[in-house]
């Protein structure tokens, strides 16, 4: 596999970091030299916390922490488990030091039914060799434009801002964090106060530029992924295809994006797939950019670094990737089922965002909470034009320890004023799980495959 080589950021690390400025500052080989050191190579805390509640990072779970099964599935590494406490709406007062707005909201709109099973903290998250060498290598280099929308000095590659010293640079270590090819088959659905829900299920295919044989990174240096989304059930919506050509600066180059309509037979440009337009198939329960926790161009907001802290976060979730959870055990009214669910203590970056003046979106506020062993969004408070915590969005991360990447079992989110959710990701019951393996080329990603891809 060819490495993804990244033109990374500048900043510096402090356990409560208030700056506001979205403008980057180089850094001092000092800075750089920490990576791998007292630092982790991707930039976390590498010790543990003075409680003891955090371990130190010691590079993540082995490949042989479990045994791959059939389908691309793997054993669930934790199975026998326990929790050592569980939160819930009678005790979460003496945990609220350690708890979002957004959980202290679920415990008080949900109080007899939504809970979190704690676990002791596992740091489980590593990657390749090849990742920790790029990231040392070019640490300092990648520079924030236009106002931090954008990135310019930036090769192919991950984990954009190591050592951030800005809320934009957080956000962009979430949006070019390390991934590689996947294709996927997957679940969404969006259950009704009482609990009722319709399956929709995704086909997804993701290339990446630097991983595709036959595409010639430098004539799309400002190019991040592509993206194909399709419908197959239920009948109603199967066959529509979406596809998205992303970029690193969507001011300079926007992301350009496609629909079929399976019942019209033709392909159009979709415009309106980015910021808060509709997400697929969602019932209006997403935006675009709630996908994947968050994506896309982070134009439309001022981006704030409140600081790092100790949250319960949705972690090592592993039971929703067990083969066979059926979905019908996980999905309930108001809320997925805690007993599949797992919360440990983490540090984590917070970052908020506020609406530009000019600018809309139908979130005024969001705030992002991001691990900081993966940059993975795990936990976003989404706030209305009146100041309302509006929706709540919890990222289940788990490591794919076979593969050395960190993705999402599950991502869900709750409308605290609908009393209705969204969830989706869910692949437990489908012929396979994710595959890593994925070969795919840029014929794939074109405009002319879509009516292809569409035919039902």
């Amino acid at each position: 596999m060819r490495m993804q080589t990244t033109l990374l950021g500048a900043g510096g690390l402090a356990l409560s970091l208030l700056a506001s400025s979205v403008m980057a500052q180089s850094l001092t080989q000092d800075e750089i030299n920490k990576l791998g050191n007292e630092l982790t190579p991707i930039g976390a805390e590498k010790a543990g916390n003075a409680d003891g509640t955090i371990p130190e990072w010691t590079g993540g779970l082995s490949e042989d922490a479990g045994r791959m099964l059939e389908d691309h599935f793997s054993e669930n590494p934790m199975d026998q488990e326990q929790p050592e406490f569980t939160i819930t709406a009678q005790n979460y007062q003496q945990y609220k030091d350690k708890l979002t707005p957004g959980q202290v909201a679920m415990f008080e709109r949900y109080p007899e039914t939504f809970r979190m099973p704690v676990y002791p903290t596992k740091r489980t998250v590593g990657y390749p060799q090849e990742v920790y060498d790029q990231v040392k290598r070019t640490a300092g280099e990648a520079k924030l434009v236009n106002g931090g929308d954008g990135i310019s000095n930036f090769a192919h590659g991950t984990f954009a801002f190591p050592i951030p010293k800005s809320g934009a640079e957080v956000v962009w270590n979430h949006n070019t964090r390390y991934r590689v090819n996947i294709k996927r088959w997957y679940m969404q659905a969006m259950p009704q106060t009482n609990g009722s829900y319709t399956l929709i299920k995704l086909e997804e295919e993701v290339g990446y530029p630097q991983l595709m044989p036959d595409v010639d990174e430098s004539q799309i240096p400002n190019t991040l992924l592509f993206f194909k989304q399709r419908v197959n059930a239920p009948s109603r919506l199967a066959g529509n295809v979406l596809l998205v050509h992303d970029t690193l600066d969507q001011l300079k180059e926007p992301r350009m994006a496609w629909v079929y309509n399976a019942g019209q037979r033709r392909v159009r440009r979709a415009p309106q797939v980015a910021y808060d337009g509709p997400g697929t198939a969602s019932d209006g329960m997403r935006t675009s950019d709630n996908f994947s926790m968050y994506n896309g161009a982070p134009d439309r907001y001022d981006w704030k670094l409140v600081g790092k802290k100790e949250v319960y976060v949705p972690y090592n979730s592993y039971k929703m990737t067990e083969q066979g959870l059926k979905y019908e055990d996980v999905l309930q009214a108001g809320h997925i089922n805690p007993e599949h669910t797992r919360f440990e203590l983490h540090r984590v970056w917070e970052v908020q965002g506020n609406v530009k003046q000019g600018q809309r979106h139908i979130y005024a506020q969001r705030n992002f909470f991001m691990d900081e062993d993966s940059w993975m969004i795990n936990l976003a408070d989404h706030y209305d034009g009146r100041g309302t915590l509006w929706r709540v969005g919890e990222g289940h991360l788990a490591f794919n320890y076979k593969h050395k990447i960190p993705g999402y079992a599950i991502e869900t989110l709750y409308d605290l004023l609908a009393g209705r959710y969204i969830a989706l990701g869910m692949y437990t019951e489908e012929e396979s799980a994710p595959q890593f393996d994925f070969q795919p080329n840029y014929n794939q990603f074109t405009p002319a495959a879509l009516r292809a891809s569409g035919v039902r």
